[in-house]
């Protein structure tokens, strides 16, 4: 599983960055979320779905 976040729609929620802080994390700039980790390990899948899921701008995308 790969994950990106389309930095034009986040809004900086920190949803995405409190459910899976292994991938995500917040820039320090404009505060939007970044991927750390774009290749999801395993373990991680189902936290990365419901940042997905949580993100109110549907701004994360998964493949």
């Amino acid at each position: 599983m790969k994950v990106r976040v389309d930095s034009e729609r986040c809004q900086g929620h920190t949803l995405c960055a409190m459910i899976a802080p292994e991938v995500f994390e917040l820039r320090d700039v404009d505060g939007h979320s970044r991927v750390v980790r774009e290749d999801v390990p395993p373990d991680r899948e189902a936290q990365v779905v419901e940042a997905v899921n949580s993100c109110p701008e549907r701004a994360i995308s998964v493949d």
